[in-house]
């Protein structure tokens, strides 16, 4: 890939920044559309934080992905924050505007059931309740998406019940919560059920969970990418449960951001999925 002195660059920032896959998603599609830009990764710590996002515009840069631990920090330092990202209470994408103008936004929603979507396109939101395991950020993200789809009811089960009721309290909808003790209780009659936790990934345990309870039409989705075949995932695999994985929503969240900076609406297809998975024998963490 050959840049110029004017190319549009784009990045992401966050400390540590190692373990980001994301340049090898957007400079994969700057090849592949041959556009003249680049998208770099910038590690930064949380001190540098208010100066380096101000200075994003004298350094010339067209956006900027965020990503931990900046996500909620960021919400003070732009000067515009959409809705979506108001709600989560986080952002991960950034836009620089023509007059120099910084607009935060999150695209996880958009990740998260855009995902769902391709991989299972008859998924009906209303034909019973989610289960959603974990109360971070991303949890936050996919309980906004399955309650604007309009499930008829979002079970949150986190190991901190504080967290679990602080995210209910934070989003309209008809939440139940449940103790970390019930969780194979909230499988019950769940037509879907969403592990939002890092349980599962590389260096973490597996999510505890029977999934023996669940009908044969029940999806269960793993934002865990890395390893692809969790354990939840073989589980639900072994009681010919529908599957999706997390890479998708990795893939889809990026595509906003990429037309957003270099004027292009990528697409997600299989050739990148496996251009991704080939960096993810290498064991990291998103």
């Amino acid at each position: 890939m050959e840049i110029s002195g004017s190319c549009a660059v784009a990045g992401i920032i966050g400390w540590p920044i190692e373990h980001t896959r994301s340049p090898r998603v957007h400079n994969y599609w700057l090849n592949q559309y041959g556009l003249d830009g680049v998208y770099v990764p910038l590690s930064v710590e949380p001190r540098y934080l208010e100066k380096v996002i101000p200075s994003l515009t004298q350094c010339g840069f067209v956006g900027m992905n965020v990503t931990i631990p900046h996500k909620e920090n960021v919400l003070d330092i732009v000067d515009i924050v959409d809705p979506i990202a108001q709600r989560i209470g986080a952002i991960n994408t950034i836009v620089v505007q023509p007059d120099k103008s910084l607009v935060g936004r999150n695209t996880d929603v958009e990740g998260f059931i855009t995902n769902l979507y391709d991989k299972i396109p008859d998924w009906n939101a209303a034909s019973g309740p989610a289960v959603l395991f974990g109360a971070g950020g991303a949890a936050k993200a996919a309980a906004v998406a399955l309650i604007d789809e309009g499930v008829p009811e979002l079970r949150v089960v986190n190991r901190s019940e504080d967290k679990a009721q602080k995210l209910r309290e934070s989003l309209n909808g008809n939440i139940v919560i449940l103790s970390w003790n019930q969780r194979e209780k909230a499988l019950v009659d769940a037509k879907i059920v969403v592990n939002a936790t890092s349980l599962g990934m590389d260096g973490w345990p597996a999510l505890d969970v029977n999934l023996g309870r669940l009908s044969s039409a029940a999806i269960i989705y793993d934002i865990v990418y890395v390893p692809l075949e969790t354990p939840l995932v073989i589980q639900a695999r072994t009681n010919n449960l529908r599957v999706v994985d997390g890479l998708g929503m990795l893939l889809y969240q990026a595509c906003s951001g990429f037309e957003s900076w270099f004027g292009v609406k990528p697409e997600v297809t299989e050739t990148l999925r496996a251009h991704v998975l080939a960096d993810l024998k290498t064991p990291k963490q998103k």
